[in-house]
């Protein structure tokens, strides 16, 4: 490790920067428009739209206020045990440098939405007690838009983008790592 930069501190930074982007997009979004509320960016195919989203992901419910309780602890506790497994690889050097940076997104994604349902409901709704808040979503991309047929249609956010967009970098470039990983754990 002499005269290597410390990868920890990089990855760190990033996932702060992609937290904080998530968390404006959203502060944004919720100063400036009304839940529901569309704003056309390219004719059908992108649009700003603010929902609500007091479920879990593409605005599935979890079994109502305990539902909520069980999945905001789970999302912590998943996000925990991710930010310890990234510290543990990071200090390895046979870790290629994409694997953690896929990571890393997904760990911001998920905090960046950990942290709406942590806070969301004390800050803009109060009568939303803590863990119970829900996450912003605004970015709508259908996929494939026909007169009669749409393909994805969720409504998303940053943070979501990040989950999404780590995952499949992760399963794209680096599933080879995870397989030799299993492998020298078992």
């Amino acid at each position: 490790m002499k005269g290597k930069p410390c990868r920890g501190a990089g990855l760190l930074i990033l996932g702060i920067a992609l937290v904080v982007i998530d968390q404006v997009v959203k502060t944004l979004v919720k100063a400036n428009m009304l839940p529901g509320e569309q704003i056309f960016v390219i004719g059908q195919w992108f649009r700003l739209c603010f929902v609500e989203n007091e479920g879990f992901a593409f605005g599935m419910k979890f079994g109502g206020v305990w539902g909520k309780y069980v999945l905001s602890l789970f999302r912590i506790g998943l996000f925990a045990v991710l930010t310890v497994w990234i510290a543990r690889l990071c200090r390895r050097d046979d870790i290629p440098g994409g694997v953690l940076a896929g990571l890393t997104l997904i760990d911001a994604g998920a905090l960046g939405n950990i942290i709406d349902c942590m806070f969301y409901g004390l800050i803009y709704t109060p009568h939303y007690p803590f863990l119970q808040g829900r996450v912003v979503d605004m970015f709508y991309f259908p996929i494939i838009r026909t007169e009669n047929f749409v393909f994805f249609e969720p409504v998303f956010n940053f943070a979501d983008a990040c989950v999404t967009v780590g995952a499949i970098y992760l399963l794209l470039f680096h599933w080879k790592f995870f397989l030799a990983e299993d492998k020298t754990e078992g």
